[in-house]
């Protein structure tokens, strides 16, 4: 059984092995939890994708809905498989232009109209041209952050459209806090287990008055 501690630990230790670009290494942090959330799974679907190994992402960008099917992001990045990940995400966005998900852990931010991209995308994929094009040109008058001018470039060339990913690296962090807590913990533990050893030791010593009568 792991303990919210250990879950932590683990946590924050496949979030270091993401930013040394170690992949295998964050996914081999994530396995050793028992009880996964849906910011573990979608961690581990990131390095999935980083390591090109698709249908594994896909099952574990399932698992993270299956967690939370309130999580946005997960249906936008899973929405590269399926037109309906595309509605489902524009539902959860609850009428919001944008989600920034740092508050949960995650450096990203995800926009209204990065979904109406995907959507056009879909659409694309089986040759529907007319309904990518309703959805892209409501995307050019979104005029939020973070639009560039890749909407405008998908609009002349609407049949060759990829879908938008999140970054490749960018996963859910523990906050903090709560790693700067974790770090204290390990301290005391560690303390505390030097302090118990060294009461053994000197247990193990000879009393001085034992000593000073075989002198």
């Amino acid at each position: 059984m792991c303990s919210l501690l250990c879950l932590l630990r683990l946590w924050n230790e496949s979030v270091q092995a993401v930013d040394a670009n170690d992949w295998e290494g964050a996914l081999a942090k994530l396995q050793q939890i028992p009880e996964q959330t849906s910011r573990t799974h979608f961690n581990a679907a990131s390095a999935h994708l980083a390591l090109g190994q698709l249908d594994m992402a896909l099952r574990c960008l399932d698992l993270t809905i299956a967690k939370d099917e309130r999580l946005a992001v997960a249906f936008f990045q899973r929405a590269a498989e399926a037109l309906s990940d595309c509605i489902w995400a524009q539902e959860h966005m609850r009428g919001n232009a944008v989600i920034d998900y740092r508050q949960l852990g995650l450096r990203y931010k995800l926009y209204y109209w990065q979904i109406l991209y995907n959507t056009a995308a879909a659409y694309c994929r089986m040759g529907q041209w007319e309904s990518a094009m309703d959805k892209l040109l409501p995307a050019t008058q979104d005029r939020g952050q973070g639009r560039g001018g890749n909407i405008e470039v998908a609009l002349k060339s609407v049949e060759v459209l990829d879908p938008l990913l999140v970054p490749v690296g960018s996963v859910f962090r523990p906050r903090k806090q709560e790693i700067e807590q974790l770090h204290q913990r390990d301290f005391l533990g560690k303390a505390k287990v030097m302090i118990q050893g060294l009461a053994r030791y000197s247990q193990s010593l000879p009393h001085p008055q034992a000593v000073n009568q075989r002198i």
